[in-house]
């Protein structure tokens, strides 16, 4: 029995809640984990999972064991890291997790410079505005917009995420432009559908907030969606420097009650490459975190044009 797969095969299976979505996201046959866990089982003498035909728990024994698993397998995966990276340039596969539209727009474009410059090094990219496990994943750097929660995962900011209220040129000529944050209430705000249901925006100045309750014609999911219906002239939109800075500097957008720091709650927080513990020393997480700052520049270079 090759151990170290036993132990991968066990906290597989309960990460992924059960023997077949493990095995579909390992690309192995259930009958295969079922037959490692097994043999693992029988060598310790001890059941380390319960099964019925509608789920899988763990057992006493095996909650105590699945803590000392991850352990080794952690441990292992450090060591094996260690080695590989321990001269040369950066080689080998990094798995990365990307918001859908930052990830079209700036780090997309940003890639065949990277994999020229790192020829060894091979990228396993999945687009998504779902805040993964990295864990489950198997993600190696995540990259996340605004504020984080409180985690163990180490952060290493990557540049600033302003945002910025902003119309189109036929929607002032129309409605006129808000002078006051108060002002906010008398206009059509196209709103991102945050799921907390929240249709308010929180405006500081000189340590002053106000936070403004909304209404608008258009909500959706979808910041590029929002970003085009304001184009078009529907309304006000509260959007990252990142998504309409080059909309601003074409003049398809101008930029709104500028001498205030707006965002959907006080803390704009900032775009962030996320990663574990465990991947603080690797030379390939610091290797395309170091890019990507260095690709966005301080100041980033999508707020050129955009008021400070």
């Amino acid at each position: 029995m090759d151990k170290f797969a036993a132990l991968r095969a066990f906290v597989a299976v309960v990460d992924h809640g059960g023997f077949a979505p493990a095995a579909r996201r390992h690309g192995v046959a259930p009958s295969s984990l079922t037959r490692q866990i097994d043999s693992l089982e029988q060598t310790l003498g001890t059941l380390l999972l319960n099964r019925s035909t509608r789920s899988v728990t763990l057992t006493d024994a095996g909650r105590r064991y699945l803590e000392d698993a991850r352990r080794i397998l952690d441990d292992l995966e450090n060591a094996n890291r260690a080695v590989s990276e321990a001269g040369g340039p950066p080689g080998g596969l990094l798995r990365l997790s990307i918001p859908v539209a930052f990830g079209r727009l700036h780090i997309g474009p940003a890639l065949p410079v990277f994999l020229k410059r790192y020829p060894d090094m091979r990228l396993d990219v999945s687009l998504t505005d779902t805040v993964v496990n990295l864990v489950e994943d198997r993600i190696d750097i995540a990259i996340r917009l605004g504020a984080l929660s409180t985690s163990s995962l180490i952060a290493r900011k990557l540049a600033p995420h302003r945002r910025i209220i902003c119309a189109s040129p036929d929607y002032i000529a129309e409605r006129g432009a808000p002078s006051t944050p108060r002002q906010l209430a008398d206009h059509n705000c196209l709103l991102f559908d945050y799921l907390s249901g929240d249709n308010s925006w929180t405006l500081t100045r000189n340590g002053v907030h106000e936070r403004i309750t909304l209404s608008g014609n258009l909500k959706a999911s979808g910041s590029e969606l929002l970003r085009e219906a304001a184009i078009g002239g529907a309304g006000l939109i509260l959007m990252p420097t990142w998504l309409v800075g080059s909309d601003i500097a074409q003049g398809r957008l101008v930029p709104l009650l500028e001498d205030w720091t707006v965002g959907p709650g006080p803390d704009e927080g900032a775009i962030w490459g996320v990663y574990l513990p465990n991947r603080r020393g690797s030379r390939k997480v610091n290797c395309l975190l170091d890019f990507l700052s260095a690709h966005f520049g301080s100041p980033p270079y999508w707020d050129a044009s955009v008021p400070k």
